[in-house]
């Protein structure tokens, strides 16, 4: 049986999402990494839209199956196996809420996260502005957090691991500040999982694919 393929690129939070669900779920995958200036055709000709992740299931173009969708990818490889219960399956109405709050940090959140990065990467005037706009959803994180350690509950769930690499981008914008805001559950929180073992295995960095051809493999179970 041939091994999915897996676009990706490196510091892309919706690639790293993709990443730590495929871990998670003890999956495997070759792993072809990519930068956004040079997109492998092979990349395009599966996936027209030119983003990440890109999981190819199957390469036979008579029978072509690719997921391009990062939360796809993440459910695609959780529905296959959930070691940990990251989708709370024993709650019938924990993973339509999950799916409501991962929308509205893709959809909402992320938006005002890219203007605050930029306001503070250029020096824009209005870099206190755009992070007060992005304060709404964070508190929301920080106040969910006072209840549990984790996003759902005791236990780390889908929310969490889809969550993480934007909340780790909003937190690198003003490091400073945000170490001495008012989000300690959050802080708590965001050391854990970037001290985790499956954070570290899903940023391990491997050669562009472009530059030998080699694909490399992700996933299986944890050392």
């Amino acid at each position: 049986m041939t091994l999915p393929i897996l676009y990706s690129l490196q510091h892309c939070p919706y690639a790293m999402r993709a990443r730590l669900a495929i871990i998670l779920a003890q999956q495997t995958v070759r792993l072809r990494a990519i930068t956004m200036k040079n997109k492998p055709a092979e990349m395009l000709d599966m996936s027209p839209k030119g983003t990440v992740p890109v999981l190819i299931l199957n390469e036979n173009r008579s029978n072509q199956q690719v997921i391009d969708e990062s939360l796809d990818v993440m459910l695609w490889a959780l529905n296959r196996n959930d070691p940990d219960n990251l989708l709370y399956s024993q709650q019938d109405n924990a993973l339509p809420e999950m799916l409501k709050i991962i929308e509205e940090n893709d959809t909402h959140f992320k938006p005002k996260l890219e203007k605050y990065k930029r306001a503070k990467r250029f020096h824009h005037d209005d870099e206190a502005e755009c992070r007060l706009e992005c304060e709404p959803f964070v508190q929301g994180l920080e106040q969910r957090l006072t209840q549990y350690a984790f996003l759902m509950g005791p236990t780390p769930s889908l929310l969490d691991y889809a969550l993480l690499p934007f909340v780790r981008q909003f937190s690198k914008v003003n490091r400073p500040l945000f170490l001495q805001g008012d989000y300690t559950q959050l802080q708590r929180w965001l050391s854990h999982h970037l001290q985790s073992r499956v954070f570290s295995k899903a940023m391990t960095q491997f050669p562009l694919w472009l530059e030998n051809n080699e694909e490399y493999l992700l996933g299986g179970e944890l050392d």
